[in-house]
């Protein structure tokens, strides 16, 4: 393993670290299931190029900062956010193209857990004199690529749940409505939450409820895909959701019990449906739905709606970090954001960690992490 050398790194290369790490986002929604990467080269303390992964199967953010520095590379210090690549893959190896550029030093953010790298970039590097830090501003690295690490050491998505509700733990009224619970500045945040992950999922009582888009509004991002747990095949062909803008990317979950020939108008659509055997609920498994999810490249998802969703994921433990946005209201009766988990002693409660607490206008924003291997049985 490198040495963690975070603690001597100098302000200097958190500097041009925090800048990688502002261009790796110029990825998302583009490069999954790679990782979100950027890269900057130095020289005599001035960027003399910088560069991000792009798009999936295109040129490595390290490639892209070289070739924009061009003979400015010879001597220079690159800063990247993921240890570079040392195998043959879409592209080549990125350590022998820093190699080639002269490139005298590399920062890296963190190494990559990846069987085919991990490590074997950073001693490919050293092998060739080049003076190699490492996990420099780790913690950020990690938690822009926390979707690709569970994707490659777990190969299911990173789950975030999102849960936007009043003061008494309400997500609604107990007529259904729930127009807006939150302000408006809540609901940007929620937006750009939706940005940061590859697909939104919901289940199919949100969808007959409210016709959601399910889309990235407020900003300019790209949207996510959008994923419909819908085991009795209930979701109406004119939703929203099975438009001709947004067909392409919805993907509806059901089970074999489902009508054929409506599998098939929806197909028809352009939507993509994933058919499971009904577990003993009548319901498509979570579990197996991670797996196909990660299948086909999407590695983070943002549970949205409703309740059942919510707390299915909950007592499955595959939620990985939850964002509460609570409103000063109170409701009384209503539908609960969180059903039934089956836990009868406070013991064994669920707990949230590293969490911290955000004042938006008038709502409260709590995000923290899951760590159900914790949990006191």
């Amino acid at each position: 393993m490198p040495e963690n050398n975070n603690i001597r790194a100098g302000n200097v290369d958190l500097k041009f670290m925090k800048r990688a790490l502002k261009l790796a986002e110029g990825g998302r929604g583009y490069v999954s299931p790679n990782p979100l990467v950027g890269a900057v080269l130095v020289k005599d303390g001035k960027i003399v190029g910088e560069g991000y992964h792009q798009r999936y199967g295109e040129a490595h953010a390290e490639v892209n900062a070289i070739q924009a520095a061009g003979d400015e590379s010879l001597g220079s210090t690159l800063y990247v956010t993921l240890e570079p690549c040392a195998h043959e893959g879409k592209t080549g190896p990125c350590t022998v193209k820093i190699y080639e550029a002269g490139i005298s030093r590399v920062v890296i953010g963190m190494q990559d857990p990846n069987p085919i790298v991990n490590g074997k970039g950073i001693n490919f590097l050293k092998s060739k004199g080049i003076a190699v830090d490492v996990n420099v501003m780790e913690e950020k690295c990690r938690e822009l690529n926390a979707g690709y690490i569970k994707y490659i050491t777990k190969n299911i998505p990173f789950i975030t749940l999102k849960i936007a509700q009043t003061l008494d733990g309400r997500i609604a009224t107990s007529t259904g409505h729930s127009k807006w619970i939150t302000s408006e500045e809540t609901r940007i945040m929620a937006h750009r939450l939706r940005a940061k992950h590859d697909a939104i999922l919901a289940g199919i009582n949100t969808i007959i409820t409210d016709d959601p888009h399910l889309t990235v509004r407020y900003i300019k991002a790209v949207s996510p895909k959008r994923v419909i747990l819908d085991s009795k095949l209930r979701v109406p062909l004119d939703a929203n959701i099975l438009s001709e803008e947004l067909a392409h990317g919805t993907i509806i979950v059901t089970t074999t019990d489902s009508s054929k020939e409506k599998i098939a108008r929806i197909k028809e659509r352009g939507a993509l449906v994933l058919v499971f055997d009904a577990d003993e609920r009548g319901w498509a498994p979570l579990q197996k739905l991670w797996k196909a999810l990660a299948e086909i490249g999407i590695i983070s998802v943002i549970v949205e709606g409703g309740s059942t969703v919510q707390t299915e994921c909950l007592k499955d433990g595959d939620a990985d970090r939850l964002v509460l946005f609570i409103a000063p209201k109170v409701l009384g009766s209503g539908i609960d954001a969180i059903g039934d988990l089956g836990i009868r002693n406070i013991n064994s409660a669920i707990a949230l960690h590293d969490f911290s607490i955000r004042r938006l206008n008038t709502d409260l924003m709590i995000t923290g992490s899951f760590k159900f291997d914790s949990i006191v049985g």
